[in-house]
């Protein structure tokens, strides 16, 4: 059984995304209630800070890994099998961290959580896709960025007001209640797709498994500097290496690992450099406002937290709208706008003065998320109409990765300048970042000049 061209009929359209849009919360809040707990949780297991901060990577590296096979996976069983066996997973995942009362034991439960979240994040896009019609796609895909940027909101206060009630593990066992109720929504609203036979390339995944997470530990830490720079460059070497091979394979195969084929499509290619670059401009900032509010704005925790709140709550009111209108415009022109828009809101952060008022340290946040929200569903939107349907899993797989892999240059980037200029690496984290934001709107306007070539895959649309 497959889904159609127009995707669902209401109301099982709007049953679908409740299963879809529940599935990436809990995926997007376990990744960040770890970093507010880490400090609790570390004292609770007996661990140093430097050790319990594998609490927060073992799930990133899993998801890193795991990511684009999964995906590749979902092209070949099915995108609501993947789907509902990343939940089981996940859910199995989130009881071991809840039962678990050593370090190495809430490791192992959140690698296990971290595969089970790529089953959730690689089929997202595919069954976004599946479940809308496409002349209503953008809409779709807005609602999609709606809950993400909601889930990352209240990520903090979430975990903060389950610290004032409850012991740390309730942060995990929270999820086993919601992930059955999703594993019975899945499974009886989400579409169907199509499925091919093609073996999974085990060869490509043990290569994507080896340059995603040497890069991933080799970027981590690199960050830290101190003796394990050289061990760090050693292992961002033999990445590179394993990504080259595992690039080269991919070129000879018809529905690779490595989706090269998508990436033949200029449009297609150009929105993942755009989404790249355009994540590294995201966590450049994220990283270095808390400190710069703090420590050169000297503004207390408290306003601290408030004044964060104003990026993702503009970027939830502006991602709905810029889905409608990528129904109607052109990504191209709404991503180049709003990224340029999220260039000088990042530019006028870094050029405030010390004494800054509250209101206009917020307009300034209210301003980087309306930008950041124009680009990203129109740009996730043109992402995954771009390939065919039955590549659908390799596009919304990649469109996933794109962001991590901004994510990690962001996050490496703003330690390094932590580490080279810490007197000023606060304004120079939002100046680079802005740059990064241009450079990502330079990339969206080009695709203006490519969306009238012939598409490899305009018959499948």
């Amino acid at each position: 059984m497959t889904s159609s061209t127009e995707g669902l009929p209401p109301p099982r359209r709007y049953w679908a995304m409740v299963a879809i849009g529940l599935g990436i919360t809990m995926a997007v809040l376990d990744t960040s209630i770890a970093n507010v707990a880490l400090p609790t949780i570390a004292r609770r297991v007996g661990a140093t800070p430097a050790a319990a901060t594998w609490v927060v990577n073992a799930y990133q590296l899993a998801s890193i890994v795991t990511l684009l096979p999964i995906a590749a996976l979902g092209e070949r069983i099915g995108y609501r099998r993947i789907y509902l066996a990343g939940l089981v997973v996940f859910v199995v995942g989130s009881l071991g961290c809840a039962l678990s009362h050593t370090l190495p034991a809430l490791v192992a439960a959140r690698i296990v959580q971290g595969i089970g979240a790529s089953g959730i994040m690689g089929m997202n896009g595919a069954l976004v896709r599946h479940t809308w019609p496409h002349r209503k796609l953008g809409r779709g895909v807005g609602i999609n960025a709606l809950v993400v940027s909601f889930a990352s909101t209240i990520a903090p206060t979430v975990a903060a007001g389950i610290l004032a009630v409850g012991s740390w593990e309730w942060l995990f066992a929270i999820n086993v209640p919601l992930g059955l109720i999703n594993i019975v929504l899945a499974s009886r609203f989400l579409p169907h797709s199509e499925r091919n036979d093609r073996p999974l390339d085990l060869a490509s995944a043990l290569l994507n498994a080896l340059a995603f997470g040497l890069l991933f530990v080799g970027a981590d830490a690199l960050t830290r500097g101190g003796r394990e720079s050289l061990l760090a460059v050693g292992e961002i070497a033999i990445a590179v290496v394993a990504g080259v091979f595992l690039w080269r394979r991919a070129r000879q195969r018809a529905a690779p690992l490595i989706p090269v084929d998508l990436m033949r499509d200029r449009v297609f290619a150009l929105s993942i450099a755009t989404s790249v670059a355009a994540f590294t401009a995201y966590m450049l900032a994220y990283v270095a406002l808390p400190f710069y509010f703090e420590t050169v704005l000297h503004r207390d925790a408290v306003q601290t937290g408030l004044l964060m709140t104003g990026w993702p709550a503009a970027l939830g009111l502006a991602a709905p709208l810029a889905g409608v209108l990528s129904d109607r415009l052109p990504a191209a022109i709404l991503g180049a706008a709003g990224l340029s828009l999220l260039a000088v809101g990042l530019a006028l952060l870094a050029a405030m003065p010390v004494d800054a008022s509250v209101p206009d340290i917020l307009w300034r946040m209210v301003l980087c998320g309306l930008g950041f929200g124009f680009f990203q569903a129109p740009n996730n939107r043109t992402i995954l109409a771009s390939a065919p349907r039955e590549r659908a899993g390799a596009a919304g797989g990649l469109l996933a990765m794109s962001r991590i892999v901004g994510f990690t240059c962001g996050a490496t980037l703003a330690a390094a300048m932590f580490r080279l200029a810490p007197a000023h690496a606060e304004t120079a984290d939002l100046v680079i970042g802005a740059a990064f934001a241009l450079v990502a709107a330079f990339a969206s306007l080009r695709r203006l000049k490519s969306a009238g070539a012939p598409r490899l895959h305009a018959k499948s649309l």
